[in-house]
C-alpha cells in the first residue's frame, strides 16, 4: 500500500507541475524579487530648455544580481509625473562601465578624455558599437514593460567579469526637453534644426546642409522657439527609476542584450564575420512628407528594412522596438517572411502623464513561448521599421532591443528535441494524456489492492489466478 501511496504523491507533484506557468514551475522559491527606487542628480529647466546630461556613477544596486525589470519617468521635486506636453523625454539611457578604485568620475566629466588606463566601457553584446547601454526607452517608457521572464534575468556584478583592481559603476543619460510655450511643440521633440538655430554641433563644427534636425541640433543647455511673449518659471525635475532584481544563483538564467538599428549600413560580403566593429549604427534619420515624393494618403507609409546576418545564437526571450512620433510599428523577421518579433506603437488620447495625446506612451513587447524561436548564429534577419508620411519628420528613431538566453532551463531542454519535431500544443496534448492514463490506472490499481486486502479481512476466500 505504501508503494500505491508513494506512486499517488508522485502523480499529484507531476500534474501540480505541469498546471504551473512555465516561469513558477522552473523558478526557486528563496530567490525573492527585491525593489529599489533612485532618482537622478536634479537638473532645471525653463521653456524651450534642453538637457542632455550624462550622471556617471549613479545609484544602482549592488552585488552579484539578475536585473528583472528596468522603469523610469521624469518627476518634478514634490515626485508628481511630468506630462510629455511640458517635458518630452527624448531617451533616457543606462550604462555600464569600470572605472580603476580611488578614481573619481563626476556627472561632467567627458569620458573622451578619461585616461583609458583608469576606465573601461562594460557595454551590452551588440551589435552596433555605439549602443552599449543594458536599459533604456523614451517617450514610451511609462507604458512600456521591460519585465524579465523568469528564470532568466540581466546579469550584473559578476567579480569574474570586473577587471581586478577596478569596481563597477553605472552611467545615466538623460535628454529631455521643455516644450511649455513652444511655437512648435512636435517639432521641437524632434529637435529640427531651424526651432533651434543651431548650425554647429555641440562642438562647434558646422553640421552638414542637408542636416535639417536631430541629435545635432538639441544638445546640452539648447534652446528652442518658444511664443513670443510667453513666461513660465524654470523648475527642478528628475528622472526617477525603479529597479527590480533577484540575487543571481543557479536558478536564474543570464541573457544578452542586443540592439539592432535600422540606420545600421553594415553589409554582406566575402570578408565580413557581423562582427561589432563592422556596425555603423547612425541611430536617426528622416521621414519626407507625401507631398513631397508625390504619394498619396493610402500608400504613405514610409517602410524601412535592413538584413543583418547574426554574430550570435540563443533563443529569443524579450523585443522591444523604439520608435518617435509618427511611428507605425517595428518587426523582427526570418529571411523567409516568418514574423519573430513585433512591436506596436501605443498613442495617447488625452493630457493625464501616461495619456498625453500624440505622443507615443508605450511600446508593445514580445514574450515568445520559451525556446519556440532560436536564433542561429550566421543565420539572417530582417529588420523592418514603419513611420508615417503624412508629414515630415526629423531625427526619427527604429531601434530594436531584444534579450536572448544561450541555454533553456534543463525541463526544457530535454522537451527541446520533441518540440523540434512536433507541434508544442500537440506535444503538452500528449503529456496530458500521458499523466491522465497513469492516474487512472494508479487509482484502479489501488482500488482494486484495497478491495481484495477487505475481501480477506472479512474472511472471503479472493479469487484465485
Amino acid at each position: 500500500m505504501a508503494s500505491y501511496s508513494q506512486g499517488c504523491l508522485i502523480l499529484v507533484g507531476i500534474l501540480v507541475t505541469l498546471s504551473l506557468p512555465y516561469s513558477h514551475a522552473f523558478w526557486g522559491n528563496e530567490n525573492k524579487i527585491q525593489t529599489a527606487v533612485f532618482v537622478s542628480p536634479k537638473f532645471v529647466l525653463g521653456p524651450g530648455s534642453v538637457e542632455n546630461r550624462f550622471y556617471y556613477n549613479v545609484d544602482f544596486p549592488k552585488g552579484h544580481i539578475a536585473v528583472k525589470s528596468f522603469d523610469a519617468e521624469v518627476i518634478d521635486e514634490a515626485g508628481n509625473p511630468i506630462p510629455l506636453h511640458e517635458t518630452y523625454l527624448h531617451h533616457w539611457v543606462v550604462i555600464r562601465y569600470y572605472v580603476r578604485k580611488g578614481v573619481e568620475i563626476s556627472e561632467f566629466d567627458n569620458p573622451r578624455k578619461f585616461n583609458e588606463s583608469d576606465y573601461i566601457s562594460g557595454r551590452n553584446s551588440g551589435i552596433c558599437q555605439n549602443l552599449g547601454q543594458f536599459f533604456g526607452l523614451g517617450s514610451e517608457t511609462r507604458k512600456t514593460s521591460t519585465h524579465v521572464p523568469n528564470p532568466y534575468g540581466i546579469e550584473v556584478g559578476n567579480p569574474a567579469e570586473i577587471p581586478s583592481g577596478f569596481e563597477e559603476q553605472w552611467m545615466l543619460n538623460v535628454h529631455a526637453i521643455d516644450t511649455r510655450g513652444a511655437e512648435d511643440k512636435l517639432g521641437c521633440t524632434e529637435c529640427r534644426c531651424d526651432l533651434y538655430n543651431i548650425t554647429v554641433d555641440e562642438y562647434g563644427r558646422p553640421l552638414r546642409p542637408d542636416y535639417k534636425g536631430g541629435l545635432l541640433c538639441c544638445y546640452d543647455h539648447t534652446q528652442c522657439k518658444v511664443k513670443h511673449g510667453f513666461e513660465a518659471v524654470r523648475r527642478t525635475l528628475y528622472l526617477r527609476y525603479t529597479v527590480k532584481w533577484v540575487d543571481m544563483d543557479r536558478s536564474v538564467l543570464p541573457v544578452k542584450i542586443y540592439i539592432f538599428d535600422i540606420t545600421d549600413s553594415w553589409k554582406r560580403s566575402r570578408s565580413s564575420t557581423g562582427i561589432i566593429a563592422e556596425h555603423e549604427c547612425k541611430v536617426e534619420y528622416d521621414i519626407e512628407s507625401c507631398d513631397a515624393t508625390g504619394m498619396g494618403d493610402d500608400g504613405c507609409i514610409d517602410t524601412r528594412r535592413i538584413s543583418l546576418d547574426m554574430p550570435f545564437g540563443g533563443y529569443l526571450i524579450y523585443g522591444v522596438a523604439h520608435q518617435h512620433s509618427g511611428g507605425t510599428g517595428s518587426a523582427l523577421y526570418r529571411e523567409d517572411g516568418q514574423l519573430m518579433c513585433s512591436s506596436l506603437p501605443t498613442y495617447g488620447e488625452g493630457e493625464e502623464p501616461g495619456n498625453e495625446a500624440g505622443y507615443i506612451v508605450g511600446m508593445t513587447t514580445c514574450y515568445p513561448k520559451p525556446g519556440t524561436v532560436e536564433i542561429s548564429k550566421g543565420e539572417t534577419l530582417i529588420l523592418e521599421s514603419n513611420y508615417s508620411r503624412i508629414r515630415h519628420h526629423t531625427g526619427v528613431m527604429g531601434l530594436f532591443y531584444i534579450l536572448v538566453a544561450d541555454k533553456l532551463p534543463k525541463p526544457m531542454q530535454a522537451l527541446h528535441t520533441v518540440v523540434q519535431t512536433q507541434d508544442s500544443i500537440m506535444v503538452v496534448t500528449i503529456l496530458w494524456a500521458a499523466v491522465a492514463l497513469i492516474g487512472v490506472v494508479a487509482v484502479i490499481a489501488v482500488a482494486v489492492h484495497y478491495r481484495l486486502k477487505r475481501e480477506g479481512e472479512d474472511g472471503y476466500e479472493a479469487i484465485g489466478m
